[in-house]
């Protein structure tokens, strides 16, 4: 192997140690908030309990944002305000993702079997423009109305 070779092949390695390749997913997010964790001995504190109760304050202050504000206001946040929202959202999905991988839980398969779910909860052709709980539609399968 040529020095070249050698040199090419042992700054590939380097790389790898230093900038971490986990790619745009879900499992790749998965990984390196797994890896900020471990390399941090952070892991002993991510409990399902602990990363929940981290989740729901983060959630809490996504709320704060909304509070007052009109539908309209809403929809159309200042740059700056977005800017924070936005990570608000990220430190919702960052706790989200860690919860799942605690449990063993792919989310995007959860998320896949929720959405079927609800669309047998919520038929579009006869709940179309309204928003009610799913056992004010119907008195049928206890399964198909409960509202979880």
């Amino acid at each position: 192997m040529s020095a070249r070779n050698l040199f090419q092949r042992q700054w590939s390695e380097v790389k790898a140690m230093i900038v971490p390749t986990h790619g745009d997913s879900l499992e790749g997010l998965r990984q390196r908030l797994a890896d900020f964790a471990a390399r941090r001995d952070w892991d002993q504190f991510h409990s399902p309990k602990n990363l929940s109760m981290a989740l729901i304050a983060e959630a809490a202050e996504l709320v704060e944002h909304f509070q007052w504000l009109t539908q309209a206001a809403s929809r159309e946040l200042p740059e700056d305000k977005l800017a924070e929202v936005r990570l608000e959202l990220a430190d919702i999905l960052i706790y989200l993702v860690r919860i799942a991988d605690k449990l063993g839980i792919d989310l995007l398969a959860a998320a896949n079997d929720k959405i079927e779910l609800n669309e047998r909860r919520y038929p579009a052709e006869r709940v179309r423009g309204e928003a009610r709980r799913a056992r004010e539609y119907s008195l049928g399968d206890p399964e198909e109305t409960s509202d979880s």
